[in-house]
C-alpha cells in the first residue's frame, strides 16, 4: 500500500467517525499529550520525561482519560478526541509504543447506549451489520469450559491447564486472587478473543470485579463490573465502562494497581491528585470508551498489522 493511499484511508476513516460523533452531539476536544500527572494502571507503562530545570516527571499520557475526565467534572458535556498515547514496551502486530486513541466520554449514557453506537460506528466504517452482546460467563463456558465470574482460582488454573498449549511460567506459585485475575488474562487472550467478532463484531460484557479497572461494579452475587470490550475478527477494538465516579473507589484502586506494581518489581506511580479531587459530585455518571484508531483502519483495510496503515512507526 502506497503513502498517499494510506493517508487517504486513515483520513477517511477519521473522516467518517468525526461525522458520526459530531451527529450524535459529542464536542472535539484537545487535551495535553505531556501531563503533570499520570494514572496508575497494573499493566500499562507510561513513559516518563524529565524537563531541564523540572524536578517531577512529567508523563507522555498512555490514555487521554486523566485530563478528559477533568474535563468531564468541569462540565464539557459529551466529548471525543484522537489522541496520541505512549506506552512503554508495547510492540507487535497490533502494538507500538506510539499509537492513535480515539476516546470518548458520554455523560448520563449506559452500555445499551455504547451499544447502539459502536453498532453505528462499525457499520459506518467496517460495513459490518448488526453487533452482538455477550458475558464474560456466558464466552469463556464456551469456548473455555469455566465462569471467570464464580469459579476458584483453582479452577482458572486448570482451564489454563487443558486449553493454553505453554502455560505462563510461574502461575501456579500466584496467590489466590492474583492467580485467578491472571488467569482470566490469559484465558481471554489465548482462548476467547480469538474466536470472538467473526459474524459480527460482540460486546464481551459483566467482567469479574477484580477486572473492574476504573469501571462501576454491580454486586451480584456475583459481583461483577459493567466493563465491556468490542472485538472485531478476534481482534480487541474498543476497552470501555460505565464510570465509577466516586472518590473513595477511585484511590482505591490506584492503591491496588501499585501494589500490583511493586510486587512485580516495577515502580509505584503517583497519585493523580488532580483527577481524584475531580470525582465525587462534580463527576457525571456516564460511558467512557477508547478504541484503538490504527486497528480500526487496519480492520478496514483488511490487513492484520497497524503496521499495514502508518507512514511511521517504532518512532518514525
Amino acid at each position: 500500500m502506497g503513502i498517499r493511499t494510506i493517508l487517504e484511508r486513515r483520513a477517511h476513516v477519521r473522516r467518517v467517525v468525526r461525522e458520526l460523533f459530531d451527529a450524535a452531539g459529542f464536542l472535539e476536544v484537545d487535551t495535553p499529550v505531556l501531563g503533570a500527572e499520570v494514572l496508575p494502571e497494573a499493566h500499562i507503562e507510561p513513559v516518563a520525561v524529565r524537563l531541564v530545570g523540572t524536578a517531577a516527571a512529567r508523563w507522555l499520557q498512555a490514555s487521554p482519560e486523566n485530563l478528559m475526565k477533568r474535563l468531564l467534572a468541569a462540565g464539557a458535556g459529551a466529548i471525543y478526541q484522537f489522541a496520541p498515547a505512549f506506552r512503554d514496551g508495547e510492540r507487535g502486530p497490533q502494538h507500538d509504543v506510539e499509537f492513535t486513541i480515539l476516546e470518548w466520554y458520554a455523560p448520563d449514557t449506559s452500555l445499551d447506549d455504547a451499544a447502539v453506537l459502536l453498532e453505528r460506528l462499525c457499520t459506518a466504517v467496517l460495513g459490518t451489520e448488526g453487533l452482538d452482546r455477550t458475558t464474560c460467563a456466558a464466552a469463556f463456558l464456551v469456548h473455555a469450559g469455566v465462569d471467570p465470574t464464580t469459579a476458584a482460582p483453582g479452577e482458572m488454573l486448570a482451564a489454563v491447564q487443558r486449553h493454553v498449549a505453554v502455560v505462563p511460567e510461574g502461575l501456579v506459585t500466584l496467590g489466590p486472587v492474583e492467580l485467578a485475575d491472571r488467569c482470566f488474562e490469559v484465558l481471554l487472550s489465548e482462548v476467547v478473543q480469538p474466536r470472538l467478532g467473526h459474524a459480527r463484531p460482540v460486546m464481551l460484557e459483566r467482567w469479574p470485579a477484580s477486572q473492574a479497572a476504573f469501571a462501576r461494579i454491580d454486586f451480584g452475587p456475583p459481583a461483577t463490573a459493567r466493563r465491556f470490550e468490542l472485538f472485531v475478527g478476534g481482534v480487541e477494538l474498543v476497552n470501555g465502562w460505565e464510570e465509577e465516579t466516586g472518590r473513595g473507589p477511585l484511590e482505591a484502586r490506584i492503591t491496588a494497581a501499585n501494589e500490583i506494581r511493586r510486587a512485580s518489581g516495577r515502580s509505584v506511580l503517583p497519585v493523580p491528585a488532580r483527577l481524584v479531587a475531580a470525582h465525587g459530585p462534580d463527576m457525571p455518571q456516564g460511558v467512557g470508551a477508547a478504541l484503538g484508531f490504527d486497528r480500526l483502519v487496519m480492520l478496514a483495510a483488511g490487513a492484520s498489522s497497524i503496521d499495514a496503515v502508518r507512514c511511521f512507526r517504532d518512532g518514525g
